[in-house]
């Protein structure tokens, strides 16, 4: 037989066997390869056990894209990737996407990178078709300056791939490290979120957490029974409420998904695309001339009763609008991106109505990782100041208090943004110094009259320096009564740190928003040079 004898047909006319050219097959039209095409995507676009999704109360990943990005600017990458089956075994190839849904879209315009994970197929469980759709929208993030938001709802690593999953989720880590600081992540846990997949959201920048559907854990409460004997439910092992609360993981938590995607919207409004760009501006709001004579009625002069720090923010900041970062995780101290006269800021100030606002190892910790956001992502420092030290005892001393105390220290030290403090009540020792003083670099010190700089406060002052004296006077309460109030008048009276250069002004109350709304402005082209180095060793 001939070479081409597979296009050829056997027909039979009469007697003889005579071989003729098969006709050429006719090319499929555009119509039907366009119709092909859309039922393929159709497909892949329903499949999934979705209903399941819906018992549990979740959405669809789809679902949670929409929710997420500006209508009609998603474009999805790798729509037909999946799991590649044995040689000659087509039917063992895996489903497409293979669980998870990765591409790019924009927030109030702004593009971002995006993936999120699909419970609904193989549990959303990470191999290393999976991963490396994820691979590829972080690299897209990276070069083109995206911010990356992940939607975590995954069962883990998928067990069947072995180590590729390990490697997969290695390829995800690096990338999250090298775009640190350089565009900001965002990861969002609507799931469960367990193993080695629970280091993705510590890596971020925020991690948005759901109530009763969210988990997040490096081992499951099987193992932990397993290897402890500790019996604890999902949810009390690493539930919304853990990670918001108790190790600081989750920044935000959210009451439903719904709620929770519009928050993330209302985080991306404020930041910028990447570190080379500044963070978005509105419109000045007449912040300059604006005076606020409820903030005099807020704070008590009396140093040792309780005030909401947040209050005074509300009076400062834009329409009293802003965003709190980590408000269950060390309340003590609060921390919060808004704006002022249109320009984002990042506030941080000591909350009196929570352990009277004192420094912990906690609140360190909170403080100086989101003084350290801020200032990767040029956005403005402003610091209200009201600590009566840092917290003492044995717990503290032995938590590490002066490794998480220099840790505050190093990120203002280091931070080269634009900073203002405000001195609204008292500040007290080291905890002075460490929140955004003179002395470590902070561009403009304002302060109230209000204001107590010192050591300590005056009755543990003359406890110490005075104590031989008081022990040998006839009446040793009315002498100790005389000291303080000499110690008060002398050494701290509300313009003793003026007088030395340390604060540069003492402000109205009322005037508090103009005047840092005015320094903010003089200081918006503020230049500092960035010493040559490979990087800092911060106190970890």
């Amino acid at each position: 037989m001939s070479e081409h004898s597979d296009r050829l047909v056997d027909v039979l006319d009469g007697p003889a066997e005579v071989r003729r050219p098969r006709p050429p097959l006719a090319a499929p039209t555009m119509t039907a390869l366009r119709e092909r095409r859309d039922e393929l995507r159709d497909r892949i676009m329903n499949s999934g056990a979705v209903e399941r999704q819906r018992s549990l109360g979740k959405l669809s990943a789809r679902q949670r894209l929409e929710a997420l990005l500006d209508e009609g600017t998603f474009l999805e990458f790798d729509m037909y990737r999946r799991r590649p089956g044995a040689p000659g075994d087509p039917a063992a190839q895996g489903p497409h996407t293979d669980g998870v849904i990765a591409g790019f879209g924009s927030i109030e315009g702004r593009q971002v990178c995006v993936y999120a994970q699909d419970f609904s197929i193989a549990g959303g469980s990470l191999g290393e078709a999976h991963a490396a759709k994820i691979h590829k929208v972080m690299d897209l993030a990276l070069s083109t300056g995206s911010p990356i938001i992940g939607l975590n709802d995954s069962g883990g690593a998928r067990i069947q791939e072995g180590v590729m999953a390990l490697n997969g989720y290695g390829g995800i880590f690096r990338r999250q490290v090298q775009a640190s600081g350089v565009v900001p992540q965002i990861s969002v846990v609507l799931g469960p979120c367990a193993g080695g997949a629970a280091y993705s959201p510590a890596l971020a920048d925020f991690t948005f957490m759901v109530r009763d559907i969210a988990k997040m854990y490096l081992t499951g409460p099987d193992v932990v029974a397993a290897v402890s004997g500790e019996q604890v439910s999902h949810e009390q092992l690493g539930g919304a409420r853990v990670h918001g609360e108790l190790s600081g993981v989750a920044t935000f938590v959210s009451d439903d998904e719904q709620s929770c995607l519009e928050d993330v919207r209302y985080l991306v409004s404020m930041l910028p695309r990447n570190n080379l760009e500044q963070p978005p501006r509105l419109a000045p709001r007449g912040a300059a001339t604006d005076s606020r004579p409820a903030l005099a009625g807020i704070v008590p002069s009396a140093s040792n009763k309780p005030y909401d720090m947040r209050q005074v923010i509300a009076e400062v900041v834009d329409d009293g609008a802003y965003l709190e970062v980590h408000e269950g995780w060390a309340p003590n101290v609060v921390c919060a991106l808004a704006r002022i006269d249109g320009d984002v800021v990042g506030l941080v100030g000591n909350q009196p109505t929570s352990s009277a606002g004192v420094l912990d190892t906690v609140a360190s910790q909170k403080a100086a990782r989101f003084v350290r956001f801020c200032d990767a992502f040029n956005i403005a420092l402003v610091t209200l100041v009201d600590v009566p030290g840092f917290l003492p005892g044995t717990e503290q001393e032995h938590g590490g208090a002066i490794r998480h105390g220099a840790k505050l220290m190093y990120a203002y030290c280091e931070a080269s943004v634009p900073r203002v403090q405000v001195i609204v009540r008292k500040a007290y020792g080291g905890a002075y110094i460490v929140m955004d003083s003179r002395s470590i670099g902070t561009d403009i010190s304002l302060a109230w009259p209000t204001n107590e700089i010192a050591v300590m406060g005056a009755d543990g002052a003359v406890n110490i320096i005075h104590r031989k004296q008081m022990a040998a006077a006839d009446d040793p309460e009315a002498l100790r009564e005389q000291l303080v109030g000499r110690y008060k008048d002398e050494l701290m009276h509300s313009y003793y740190a003026a007088e030395r250069g340390l604060v540069d002004e003492v402000i109205d109350p009322a005037q508090t928003r103009a005047v840092v709304a005015r320094s903010l402005a003089l200081l918006r082209d503020k230049h500092r040079p960035v010493p040559q180095r490979k990087h800092g060793n911060i106190p970890l």
